[in-house]
């Protein structure tokens, strides 16, 4: 047990020096780092955008596609197609049966994306897995059921409010993360969560973290003080903005209507130039509707920003009960 708590306290105070030493701008090319050639861009389309993911140096599309989204196999596999068409190349899979689903869904086109991947019910949230050895068991298992060898991005979701977790939670997750990139069963890392303040400890201390999901709705602007921005640009960690339609709740009105107030929020996400929005897509014309999103400017113009503020405070006033904590992300 002494022997572990001095390894412990040297992992952690490596980390903290090696976090301390970095200042990369978000969603930029870090300095002296040559701008990457489309060529090298997975999925390149000339009409979609692409940032650099933090220090992970990926190139992922400007928006992609999210978790907790299509029915069945037929829907996913056409979601996945067409946002390939668009060039979209970032995935996130939350679950060991929506993972399968994109897997099927891809099928041989698998290196034309990132693919993420996330155990939400077999994570800290679930008291059995706040252990190092328990979370890489988990991993291990959801590689070897998608017949895979590594996964471009594993993110560990923690139990909201993340800041309810202990510090030694903390520290056996970014031990499992670590351990996971060195043994090359993730290429990147990274933590999703619904608690800010949690969120900038995390990314303050712990060089290792280089990816972080958090919810960035159409309300959601940077905080005017003690925002999450500067820690993710001084430690160049990169940003995924979940829940960006406030879980279906800014909807309202027929599907032209519904579609313009996607396109909109797409647009107020890009250009806040601090997120990388990836929405739950359910169908061929939702992915259509972010295309054109792209293809519009992405600034909005005084009757758009009323518009879009007057469905924001709809939003705000028809949240269902469980979705309530959307709220607290008003500022970031």
């Amino acid at each position: 047990m002494k022997n572990k708590q001095v390894t412990r306290r040297r992992f952690m105070r490596d980390g903290a020096m090696a976090a301390a030493g970095m200042a990369v701008g978000l969603g930029t090319a870090a300095a002296g780092v040559k701008p990457v050639r489309t060529s090298k861009i997975r999925n390149y389309n000339p009409n979609m955008e692409y940032r650099r993911l933090g220090k992970t140096n990926f190139m992922v599309s400007a928006v992609g596609l999210g978790g907790h989204s299509g029915s069945n196999d037929k829907q996913r596999r056409d979601v996945v197609s067409r946002c390939l068409d668009i060039g979209i190349n970032f995935i996130d899979s939350t679950g060991a049966g929506e993972l399968l689903r994109d897997i099927r869904a891809l099928g041989s086109r698998r290196d034309k994306v990132y693919l993420a991947l996330s155990e939400t019910g077999r994570e800290p949230r679930n008291p059995n897995y706040r252990t190092a050895k328990k979370l890489s068991e988990v991993l291990d298992a959801a590689l070897k059921r998608a017949k895979l060898e590594y996964t471009d991005l594993w993110r560990i979701t923690v139990y909201e409010p993340g800041g309810r977790h202990t510090f030694n939670t903390s520290c056996e997750v970014i031990e499992a993360l670590a351990k996971a990139k060195k043994q090359g069963k993730a290429r990147s890392t990274g933590i999703a969560s619904h608690d800010r303040r949690w969120f900038q400890f995390m990314i303050e201390y712990f060089s290792e973290l280089e990816v972080v999901l958090f919810p960035f709705t159409t309300m959601s602007k940077a905080a005017p003080k003690d925002s999450l921005f500067p820690a993710l640009k001084k430690c160049d960690v990169g940003a995924f903005g979940i829940k960006p339609y406030a879980a279906g709740s800014l909807f309202r009105g027929d599907q032209e209507e519904r579609n313009r107030r996607a396109r909109l929020a797409i647009r107020y996400i890009l250009h806040s130039n601090t997120v990388i929005p990836i929405p739950g897509l359910n169908s061929v014309s939702e992915v259509d509707t972010v295309a054109k999103a792209m293809a519009e400017r992405h600034r909005l113009d005084l009757e758009e920003k009323a518009e879009l503020e007057n469905a924001a405070k709809q939003t705000w006033a028809n949240l269902p009960p469980n979705y309530h904590w959307l709220k607290n992300w008003e500022y970031v």
